[in-house]
């Protein structure tokens, strides 16, 4: 798996925008959100039960994500079919504010190290990735359990003080200063 440090990896995905199947779907790819931050996060499977709950959860944080120059995108390794059948389908889907990004073919998940090879799907994975395309963050969990989108937020928040950020640092509190 890649982590902190690392490069992210390339990528050319389809993502879905809307339920609109005339605009629903829009190429997205590593220079999309070019000189911003970026949250990526990976989930296993559309149509299941704790995945919608993360979705909704990053989409309602979409714009304290986009106060602080960063992008989110969701991706897992469905068609962008099946995402945009999901998004119609599943009430707290319908009205997402970041792109949905089909990675099929498994090229993303595959060179991230994040293909999970027993079930062939995307693990529960999520990076930040800096403006110069630098991993600051990776964070994986088992399938079975859910992440907090808001301890991606305010590790994004850590992150931006460029400052040493005591355990559970908040954002507004005071940063440590090395002796």
């Amino acid at each position: 798996m890649l982590g902190v440090g690392q490069k992210f990896p390339q990528f050319s995905l389809t993502g879905v925008v809307s339920n609109d199947l005339n605009n629903a779907f829009q190429p997205f790819d590593s220079n999309s959100s070019a000189g911003k931050w970026k949250i990526v996060f990976f989930w296993p499977k559309d149509f299941t039960f704790v995945c919608p709950t993360e979705i909704a959860a990053f989409g309602k944080l979409n714009k304290e994500f986009a106060d602080r120059d960063a992008v989110v995108y969701g991706v897992s390794t469905d068609s962008e079919f099946v995402h945009l059948a999901w998004r119609k389908d599943k009430e707290e889907l319908r009205n997402l504010p970041f792109p949905m990004l089909s990675d099929i073919k498994r090229e993303l998940t595959s060179a991230l190290g994040v293909l999970d090879a027993e079930a062939g799907v995307a693990q529960r994975a999520t990076y930040i990735v800096d403006p110069q395309g630098v991993i600051r963050f990776a964070y994986v969990t088992d399938l079975n359990v859910g992440r907090s989108p808001e301890e991606v937020l305010r590790v994004l928040d850590a992150l931006q003080t460029d400052e040493l950020c005591p355990c559970n640092w908040k954002k507004g509190e005071d940063t440590l200063q090395a002796a």
